[in-house]
């Protein structure tokens, strides 16, 4: 039987697919590359992507970074980080790492979770999933995040830690640690439990 196409494009958030092998392989959807100095961010209502803001500083995205379809940081999320007051209410935020320049955004591909950043910003959840793009040639094996350069993962945090600077006022984030695949997944599952929670009624 031919497959049955939608006559409209899904919304990134709630019409693309987690991934059936989630939480260890998922779906990303690419809103950044490492090539912008603006801050792009999907448009809840439409799913297009809007101009969130111009990066303030020097700067830029080390990584492709993005979000995880059908995950939602919400209560739950928010209680895997101690010090949160709540999640932020947004999809579970993605980075992915590729050997060969991808410049293009709201593109959507398949990464292996290998760790991630614990993140708070304004005391809210907003943790930085890290993963490898499955198909890369050169970071395809990588299963851990000490399988990457601490150069990179240093990168990483030094990004979320001035992404939000402006002039003569302190960061609302703070980084509270680095942890690796396992607690990742589990970050990743329990932000698929509070999008279930959050969203009842849009079962994939």
């Amino acid at each position: 039987m031919p497959q049955r196409f939608s006559r409209f494009r899904p919304h990134p958030w709630h019409g693309l697919s987690t991934g059936a092998r989630a939480p260890a392989v998922v779906e990303a959807y690419i809103e950044i590359t490492p090539f912008d100095v603006v801050k792009y961010e999907v448009d809840k209502q439409s799913g297009y992507l809007r101009v969130d803001r111009p990066l303030r500083t020097s700067s830029t995205p080390p990584t492709l970074y993005g979000f995880i379809p059908r995950t939602y940081c919400g209560p739950r999320v928010s209680k895997l980080s101690p010090g949160a007051t709540r999640g932020d209410g947004d999809p579970l935020d993605i980075c992915v790492i590729s050997e060969r320049p991808i410049t293009r955004n709201e593109i959507v591909l398949t990464a292996r979770v290998v760790g991630g950043l614990r993140m708070l910003d304004a005391g809210e959840a907003d943790d930085k999933i890290v993963a490898v793009l499955e198909s890369d040639a050169i970071w395809s094996d990588a299963r851990e995040l000490t399988d990457l350069p601490p150069a990179l993962v240093d990168r990483l945090r030094h990004y979320f830690e001035t992404y939000k600077l402006t002039p003569a006022q302190h960061s609302p984030v703070a980084i509270e640690a680095v942890y690796g695949a396992t607690h990742a997944w589990n970050v990743v599952s329990t932000a698929q439990a509070d999008y279930a929670a959050e969203f009842p009624d849009n079962d994939e």
